[in-house]
């Protein structure tokens, strides 16, 4: 259920995080692709195309940032883009393949309209708000995780 003004909390982050991360899931399942997929070849992708083709160990690194995954999950993704020949391995790097060059791209291109229509009529102030609360939200976070943890 929709209030006319929710404020900002843990459970909107969380509603908004998770409507939106199903959406993307239901298209990225049309191609046989996880969440965690997805976005791992979208990192070596971009670095590829960025001219800094990455390690397996900057990947993992990478992706555990921004997912905030276990390691070993991370690398086991790395395989099954392997297998799928998404990613090759190029000597110490880890490069996209053509299919994952097109893949990363056929799934751009299908989640731009979605995107657009999600995001519509949004003001740009709102947008702009949301942003800086939600990077100081992502600051914060980030701040306890980097902190141990107490029983």
């Amino acid at each position: 259920m929709t209030t006319a003004n929710p404020t900002a909390n843990a459970r909107t982050l969380g509603l908004a995080h998770y409507a939106a991360r199903g959406v993307l899931e239901r298209l990225l399942a049309r191609h046989g692709m996880t969440f965690a997929q997805q976005i791992t070849l979208r990192a070596a992708v971009t670095a590829d195309a960025a001219g800094t083709p990455l390690t397996s160990d900057d990947l993992v690194t990478e992706v555990r940032g921004s997912l905030k995954a276990d390691p070993a999950d991370v690398r086991a993704t790395l395989d099954e883009l392997l297998v799928k020949r998404l990613l090759v391995a190029d000597g110490a790097h880890l490069r996209p393949t053509d299919a994952g060059r097109e893949l990363t791209a056929t799934i751009g291109a299908e989640t731009a309209p979605v995107t657009a229509r999600i995001w519509d009529g949004i003001p740009a102030e709102d947008l702009a708000a949301a942003g800086r609360v939600l990077a100081l939200v992502a600051e914060r976070a980030n701040a306890e995780l980097a902190t141990p943890a107490t029983p």
